[in-house]
């Protein structure tokens, strides 16, 4: 089956908004999900007619929803476990902004681990106790990224899989 010229565009307007999605995995103010989502929107709507593209769709939704759900729930609910409170985590967060202008890219994960480590050594007195806590919450903020990347991901397949079919 061969794409129109139109119906290529959109093709290449879906691809392009689905890697930016899944590099916004790491890359701040990209929204990781709704990208790749929104790509998949994107190639069902204005794509040619057809019901396995809607399917595509639903499957994308479901995925990003699922996606975004487990991706706040399952590393949060290891922090809250640990005792690692939101604070520590959102002190981290802005000097991770912070450092990803000040610093580019690196700045990012230098801010974020100064910043939630400076925390957690404020609330908890001592940098024993400290070290521990801050490698938790960088835990579970990689299974975060983890859980994140890998719905991106299987987004990506099931719209390459409605490319080849739809």
């Amino acid at each position: 089956m061969s794409l129109t010229d139109s119906q290529a565009v959109v093709s290449m307007v879906a691809a392009v908004a689905i890697l930016a999605g899944l590099a916004g995995v790491v890359v701040p103010g990209l929204p990781a999900l709704p990208l790749c989502w929104g790509g998949v929107l994107v190639w069902a709507v204005f794509g040619s007619a057809g019901p396995a593209r809607w399917a595509v769709l639903a499957a994308a939704t479901v995925v990003a929803a699922g996606g975004t759900v487990v991706k706040y729930a399952w590393p949060g609910r290891n922090l809250k476990r640990t005792g690692v409170p939101t604070s520590s985590l959102l002190a981290g967060g802005l000097l991770g902004l912070v450092g990803f202008f000040v610093i580019p890219v690196v700045g990012l994960v230098i801010g974020f681990v100064g910043g939630l480590w400076a925390a957690e050594r404020l609330r908890l007195g001592s940098n024993q106790l400290a070290w521990p806590a801050t490698k938790q919450a960088l835990a579970a903020a990689g299974l975060a990224m983890l859980i994140e990347f890998s719905a991106g991901v299987v987004i990506a397949g099931v719209w390459v899989l409605g490319l080849l079919f739809a």
